[in-house]
């Protein structure tokens, strides 16, 4: 996975990563197309709220079964491309609150075209969105978009859902603005991950930054309506599954109703995964798709 780095400052994190110079990508409006075919929704059940509200039809034997040469454990290799691990590497960076060791992909040298970081749930670490292979290779098309367009992908461990936590990646978050100071950044938390999306949504310095928040299998918080991000207006997508034991499917779609009707035509999506369990969103969401949509939108 790439040599191990230990970065003392800001200063010192962008000298460091000068050191591993790669070609900097002009800036994309979008991310190109990367095995759009393999990746796409298998069918829509119900359209609702002028597209925003999404119902898609998910299958295990399909979805799992049919796209795993091992379920669960590998996907089949035609939805894999190792290009990424080229540019892959596994640093520490120093921030105020203690060192982050973090898993990173692609324009590690600054200018990103976009930043993306995923936080992942409880008992997972910095390998779970790094796997080329779980999750039927959805990690993997997500380090291929970003190889391939230009963008910086990291998945940090943290040391807890709390303050020191949030302080951790808020830490991360500036060190990686200050590397690439006009790429749009995009947060993705899974399970209980999602707790640090809100807390980052709610620390005025942080929300400065953010482009968008991908809420995957998670949580709700009602606190984010009146967060400095709400009020820029960033981007929130929601992917859930139906049969969700953890947190009900129900409870996070009035979250997402009651975002729409406290800020009227506010950028916010719902996919619905129908029978789709806890961990159904990473495995079928449509990063390309997801992030094209927060892209567009303009934040205040």
């Amino acid at each position: 996975m790439g040599r191990r780095m230990r970065i003392g400052s800001k200063a010192s994190f962008l000298a460091a990563l000068c050191l591993l110079i790669l070609p900097v990508a002009a800036a994309h409006a979008e991310l190109a197309p990367y095995k759009d075919d393999y990746f796409a929704y298998p069918g829509i059940l119900k359209t609702a709220d002028n597209g925003d509200y999404l119902v898609i039809d998910y299958s295990e034997m399909r979805d799992i079964n049919g796209r795993d040469a091992t379920p669960e454990r590998r996907v089949k290799d035609a939805y894999v491309s190792l290009k990424p691990r080229r540019s892959q590497k596994d640093l520490t960076v120093t921030t105020p609150a203690g060192p982050v060791k973090t898993l990173a992909v692609g324009n590690i040298a600054g200018n990103a075209s976009v930043i993306v970081i995923y936080l992942h749930g409880q008992g997972g670490n910095r390998l779970q969105g790094m796997n080329d292979y779980t999750f039927g290779g959805n990690f993997n098309r997500l380090k291929n978009l970003m190889v391939r367009n230009g963008g910086l992908y990291l998945s940090p461990d943290f040391s807890d859902f709390s303050d020191r936590g949030e302080a951790e990646i808020a830490g991360l978050i500036a060190a990686a603005k200050a590397s690439s100071p006009h790429a749009p950044l995009i947060v993705a938390c899974g399970s209980a991950g999602g707790t640090l999306c809100w807390r980052l949504a709610s620390d005025p310095r942080t929300a400065q930054t953010l482009s968008g928040l991908v809420i995957l299998g998670s949580l709700w918080d009602q606190d984010f309506l009146s967060s400095p991000a709400f009020k820029r207006r960033i981007p929130v997508f929601f992917g859930h599954g139906s049969r969700d034991p953890v947190f009900p499917v129900e409870k996070q779609e009035a979250f997402y109703r009651a975002i729409a009707k406290a800020a009227p035509g506010y950028p916010v999506r719902f996919h619905r995964f129908e029978t789709g369990n806890h961990g159904t969103p990473i495995r079928m969401t449509d990063w390309r798709g997801a992030i094209n949509w927060m892209l567009a939108a303009k934040p205040k």
